[in-house]
């Protein structure tokens, strides 16, 4: 009985922090609350927090897009250049491509590891799924934000925001609750994500990706498929 009664408590403690509280007449308790300034309620800022994230994919999304259609370009000048028996400039095309395709599969896997962090937040509604949600989505999004900063230095800079205001998140949490976070299966979990994202991506990539003609050069195939 003890055990469950400590659970119901915990769930109250969390229904009070998940909802906005409801104003009360007591204007002793009304000033105390006003002078510690307690955290503001958590699921406006979970929401705000979804909003800023699905904005950052929508980002890498169109960037994909771009680099797709840049890859799709290149390669028809790679042939073009191959049937006029070009090889230097189909060379220099190859070199490009290999590095156009470079940043795709970035962008796509850094897509694809946001996509499931924010499937991740969307579906918190427990307590306990908090703290074993926000752990790895603030590691995924340092790494993917790591990442892309060369690409896309202003999505970058909003996934570390994002990764802040998760992490105040998680410590008011973790106040309210007085759980303990095992940050050895945090970090497990978020190279999961990561790994399981860049599986797919390539995956993806590849299955879109023309293939090269059969008697291109080794070298150019080479170069423009790494």
């Amino acid at each position: 009985m003890k055990i469950f009664d400590a659970a119901i408590k915990m769930s109250e403690r969390f229904t009070k922090k998940w909802e906005k509280p409801r104003e009360k007449d007591n204007y002793f308790i009304r000033n105390l609350k006003d002078s510690v300034k307690p955290p503001k309620p958590l699921k406006p800022r979970m929401d705000y927090a979804i909003k800023r994230l699905t904005v950052q994919i929508s980002r890498l999304d169109k960037t994909a897009d771009r680099f797709n259609k840049k890859d799709k370009l290149l390669f028809k000048r790679i042939v073009d250049a191959y049937g006029q028996h070009d090889s230097s400039r189909a060379n220099i095309y190859a070199s490009e491509l290999a590095e156009v395709r470079k940043m795709e599969k970035l962008v796509m896997n850094s897509k694809l590891a946001l996509d499931q962090v924010l499937l991740r937040l969307e579906t918190v509604s427990e307590f306990g799924d908090i703290v074993s949600t926000l752990g790895p989505a603030i590691g995924v999004l340092r790494t993917v934000g790591a990442g892309i900063s060369g690409v896309l230095p202003e999505a970058a800079n909003e996934l570390g925001d994002i990764g802040n205001m998760l992490s105040g998140f998680m410590f008011d949490v973790g106040q309210s609750s007085g759980l303990n976070i095992n940050f050895d299966s945090v970090n497990e979990d978020a190279s999961k994500i990561l790994s399981e994202a860049a599986t797919v991506a390539e995956q993806k990539i590849n299955a879109n990706l023309p293939n090269l003609p059969i008697d291109l050069p080794g070298a150019l195939r080479k170069e423009s498929t790494n």
